[in-house]
Order: C-alpha cells, then structure tokens, then sequence
C-alpha cells in the first residue's frame, strides 16, 4: 500500500520479513516492462523507466530481475502486453482507495476486483471521485540513523526536494515527480541509504481513523486487493491515529 506516511513506516518495519517479497519485484517488474515498451528501454531517454528502477531499488530488487523486466519490454525475451486500469471507491470509515491495475485480461481484473469490493461492503466510486483528493508525489523514506536532518536537508533540498519531515524513526523526503530521480541520485552518490523509494499517490485531505477495529477492516480489504495479481498499488488516504496505529502495528 502506498500513501500516508504513517503507515508507509509501518509497511517498511514490516517489509524487510515480508513473505511476500517476491510478489513485490512481480509487480513492479510488470511496471518496468510496460514502461520500456512504451517508451524505450533506455533509462537516460524514459523518465518513467528511471523513475520504476529508483523504486526496485528501493525494495532490493535484484538488477537482474529489472535487466529481465526491461528486455521483456523492448521484445527482447519476447511480446508482453499490459493494460493499466484504475479503479476508484470507499472502505470501511469513509477511506478513499485509489487501486491501480496491471493486466493481461481486462475482464478477469474487472470480475475479481469488483468481487473483493464487495466482499468487503465496498463499490466502485464514479472515475476521479476519489483520485481528485490524491497528489503525484515522489516519496523517499530514510531512517534516522542513515544520515541526520542536517545533512538530508542539504542533500535533498539542494537537489530540488520540497519537504523534509522526521517522523517516528524516519525522515520522508517529498518532491514534485519531475525532480525525484534527481533527489534520489543526489542522496546515493551523498552515500544515505534509503528505506523506500517511489513516485506515488499521496493524499490532499486525509480521513481520521480513530476506531482499531474499522482500520483493521480498512488493512484487511487493501490486504485483499494486494494478493490479487493484477494489481499494482492501492493508495489510501487513511490517517491513523497513534493508539490505533500502535494498536495495528502490534498484531501485524
């Protein structure tokens, strides 16, 4: 899930045991061979490409896994054809949820998206009902004892970042996507290691979650919606509070 900052730091505490690490590379590797075929497999030439690396890399995605991703792309290991659809509604509490889909089979994505909605008493919203309260933005995570706030700030605000905020043992760097691979760049070649990486959907007015029981509803339907296959990133504008954040880290 990708979104608030809150619980981007709960996904990376969870994220480095992930089981499901290897559905992960899956997805975004599916990312990086539709961006190659729509725009090259040259990452100097293809912002998105480059953009979809810096994001592989910010997982630990190994090169090769990528090398293959791109190479699928440009028809080098064969054609691979991907259609991306998006789908908008509302969880439990009011929550927002922007899920973003990848697809061989436009029917299938549609049947099994549409069963895990209303599995979970939810359906689709009207198109940009709910993206108009989300901002593209690139987002880097780093931990507090990769570098100090000092340091980050000359790095990253000197590379062209926004904001710099510290926030429960992290710092999240924010940037308009156009300058977010320089950011990246910028803070590898400063040697700050980061926890995450990625150009995402972040939300402009969030939804205060101060009941434990209707979050955990919230992360079981996006849980859900993440198994399935086709899809690729679900954004949520969720805002936990810290009880209820504590509370959910806990039984995670």
């Amino acid at each position: 899930m990708s979104g608030h900052s809150k619980w981007a730091t709960i996904k990376h505490k969870k994220g480095a045991a992930d089981a499901k690490r290897g559905k992960v590379f899956s997805k975004i590797a599916k990312e990086i061979t539709v961006a190659a075929q729509q725009g090259g497999g040259d990452p100097a030439a293809n912002i998105t490409l480059r953009s979809l690396i810096q994001k592989g890399k910010g997982v630990n995605m190994p090169n090769d896994n990528i090398e293959r991703a791109i190479k699928k792309g440009t028809g080098e290991l064969g054609a691979t054809s991907f259609e991306e659809i998006v789908y908008e509604g509302y969880a439990s509490g009011g929550v927002a949820l922007v899920v973003k889909v990848l697809t061989d089979n436009r029917n299938r994505a549609a049947a099994e998206i549409r069963h895990i909605f209303g599995k979970h008493g939810s359906s689709f919203a009207q198109q940009g009902a709910v993206s108009r309260n989300f901002d593209r933005r690139g987002q880097i995570l780093v931990e507090e004892s990769a570098a100090s706030e000092e340091k980050l700030m000359e790095v990253a605000l000197e590379a062209g970042a926004e904001d710099l905020v510290h926030d429960d043992g992290q710092f999240e760097i924010l940037t308009d996507p156009s300058v977010f691979n320089d950011v990246c760049d910028a803070l590898e070649a400063a040697g700050i290691e980061t926890a995450s990486k990625e150009v995402t959907l972040l939300p402009n007015l969030t939804v205060p979650v101060n009941d434990p029981a209707v979050a955990r509803a919230v992360l079981k339907f996006i849980a859900a919606l993440e198994d399935n296959d086709d899809v690729q990133d679900v954004y949520t504008n969720m805002d936990m509070t810290d009880e209820v954040m504590e509370a959910v880290s806990d039984e995670a």
